[in-house]
């Protein structure tokens, strides 16, 4: 494992989403094996896990908790909170403090640990975070001992800008892929300007970024590949980052073909590392051998000057305009 700066603290370069283990958006996954996919990770050298309050609605914040206990190491984990639709008045009316502040203490109860390492904002209203009173808040939980670090996990490049001019802004969570290029231009050099993280989420775009699907590929009901492919549930750049299914195939081959060899998946990893603004790239896994393949990008080689300008090439001339949702 090679390891980045955040806010003096070394990171795994590739961390762990955990969505999957909250098994519910991505299919089940039980105890045990959520136990032996972080254990895997740790094994590897990973120290660095994001997680948020609704995944699975604190299951896989508790699953974590539990896996604390087992590992003889520091690992790093990282929070989010908005999304919830339990508080009286339901999502997106919950970023006042004390709102915001029970979501802190929960979390914090959940992965039963004094204090969060990171905890991040969850791609919450534009207009909540243009007003800035939920990075006051944040500031008040900082000041309290009950974060370390806050940050944003945003949809759009115009929502980082807005974050970005906050002070104390520890980092950025995004999407950026071979199917989100275009983010690098707008977002990394200013946030390196100010000294602010980028973690990279939907690193594979939803697994099409494997290689393994085809069109005939189907996805169990409970799984947002399924019942989010269009957008039906939230976001359509959360899914596929927002590629039409059966268009993603097709554009997944043509991308493979400028690739060095067909370990796919850690190619993909290996170009979102090549751009050194990056600070970690978190894909899930609901899978052990998923874990290991992640965890093979490190040691890639970077990729030639020339495939990086044949894949932007492609992203510009056959994939840019067919991205779906807010980006």
């Amino acid at each position: 494992m090679n390891y980045r700066d955040f806010k003096g603290t070394a990171i795994a370069e590739v961390g762990l989403g955990t969505w999957q283990l909250g098994s519910a958006d991505w299919g089940n996954v039980n105890e045990y094996e959520a136990i032996n996919i972080l254990k895997s990770y740790t094994d590897a050298g990973g120290n660095f896990l994001d997680t948020a309050d609704v995944y699975g609605m604190g299951v896989s914040e508790t699953v974590i908790g539990k896996f604390l206990k087992l590992v003889d190491h520091k690992v790093y984990v990282a929070t989010k909170l908005g999304r919830r639709g339990d508080e009286p008045n339901g999502w997106p009316q919950n970023f006042t403090y004390d709102m915001m502040k029970r979501q802190v203490e929960d979390s914090l109860r959940h992965l039963d640990i004094p204090r969060i390492f990171l905890e991040q904002l969850h791609c919450i209203p534009t207009e909540e975070l243009r007003s800035g009173k939920v990075f006051d808040h944040l500031r008040q939980l900082q000041e309290q001992g009950l974060i370390m670090h806050f940050g944003a996990s945003v949809e759009t490049s115009e929502e980082a800008l807005i974050c970005l001019e906050q002070e104390g802004l520890a980092s950025l969570q995004i999407i950026f892929n071979l199917f989100r290029q275009h983010v690098a231009d707008e977002l990394f050099a200013k946030a390196a300007e100010k000294g602010v993280a980028i973690i990279v989420r939907v690193p594979l775009a939803s697994g099409l970024l494997s290689g393994k699907f085809t069109a005939q590929t189907q996805f169990a009901q409970n799984d947002h590949r399924n019942y989010n492919a269009n957008g039906e549930a939230f976001n359509a750049g959360e899914t596929f980052s927002g590629i039409e299914f059966s268009e993603g195939v097709k554009l997944s081959d043509k991308i493979k073909s400028l690739l060095p060899d067909d370990r796919m998946p850690q190619w993909a990893i290996r170009w979102i590392l090549d751009h050194p603004e990056v600070t970690t790239v978190i894909p899930g896994a609901s899978k052990v051998i998923q874990v290991n393949s992640n965890v093979e990008a490190v040691k890639l080689p970077h990729l030639s000057a020339e495939a990086h300008q044949q894949l932007r090439s492609l992203y510009d001339a056959e994939i840019a305009g067919k991205i779906r949702g807010h980006f």
